[in-house]
């Protein structure tokens, strides 16, 4: 298949979008050598997104060794991932959002309301980006070039508020609360990995090159991560008000990207169960640590 034929689709406005999020990541790489020298909670950050990143690679190992897991199994990560986003947006991010908002001085209703613009915000903003670059949810039995490309894009435009979440937990939360969070992100960044892997490799990229580009479809965390970590670093008043725009991004990434594909092969009692089994371990870790 053509590869020049699959760029030559894109609209205008998704090689906008593409543009933005590589200005982005320019951007942060510019100032991350400064972010890291100022704030060490910065460098945990990267850290941390850099651990999700590596997750993301391993998930292609299976591809590599023609060892793919069940349907069934990726779909209870993928479950157990989002019960453990939903319990970390609760837990890890909203309780020291209002907790930072509570010490600051700020009366009940208008904290409260503040805190929920946002989380609408994060939701709102996250929701325009995927606006900007529109995909396909789900490859189904077409793997058109075109098609397979929208999917890997919506795979790394998720991973952006996970990143963010991850740095804005590294300077906002205890240390145990986001390695906790990280650790949730990267169990189901495992199969999301072998996802784009295998839509590659089934629209003819070869097994070597289909894994490589599996595995980098992860890098954008740590990048997220660190922007996130040294806005907060460098404005502390922005804090809650992050917290809060992280977890209503992560809130968006759940309801519309992770729980939808893990019932999308018809295994929606195994999902339902990992996330269960995800949220209940996430809480318990968020309050033990608390």
């Amino acid at each position: 298949m053509n590869p020049t034929g699959t760029h030559a689709t894109l609209r205008p406005l998704q090689w906008l979008g593409l543009a933005l999020c590589a200005a982005g990541a320019a951007i942060v790489l510019a100032q991350a050598w400064r972010a890291l020298v100022l704030a060490p909670a910065v460098a945990h950050a990267g850290a941390l997104g850099a651990a999700a990143a590596l997750a993301t690679a391993l998930g292609v190992l299976p591809l590599v060794l023609a060892r793919t897991p069940s349907q069934r199994t990726q779909d209870t990560l993928l479950g157990f991932g989002a019960g453990v986003m939903l319990a970390a947006t609760c837990f890890s991010l909203l309780n020291p959002a209002l907790d930072a908002v509570r010490a600051a001085g700020f009366a009940p209703w208008p904290r409260a309301a503040g805190i929920g613009l946002a989380l609408l915000a994060g939701a709102g903003g996250l929701m325009l980006l995927e606006h900007l670059l529109p995909h396909s949810h789900a490859l189904g039995g077409d793997a058109r070039p075109r098609r397979v490309l929208l999917f890997v894009l919506a795979i790394v435009l998720h991973n952006i508020p996970e990143g963010l979440a991850i740095g804005v937990a590294a300077v906002g939360s205890e240390a145990a609360r986001a390695t906790a969070l990280a650790g949730g992100i990267a169990i189901q960044d495992v199969p999301e990995g072998l996802v784009v892997a295998l839509a590659l490799h089934a629209a003819g990229m070869g097994r070597g090159r289909a894994a490589l580009l599996g595995a980098a479809s992860g890098l954008v965390e740590p990048l997220a991560a660190v922007l996130g970590a040294a806005a907060v670093a460098g404005a502390a008043m922005l804090l809650p008000w992050a917290l809060a725009f992280a977890a209503g991004a992560m809130l968006f990434v759940v309801s519309h990207e992770v729980i939808p594909e893990s019932h999308r092969q018809g295994h929606e009692r195994q999902a339902t169960a990992g996330l269960m089994l995800g949220f209940v371990l996430m809480m318990v870790l968020d309050t033990a640590l608390a």
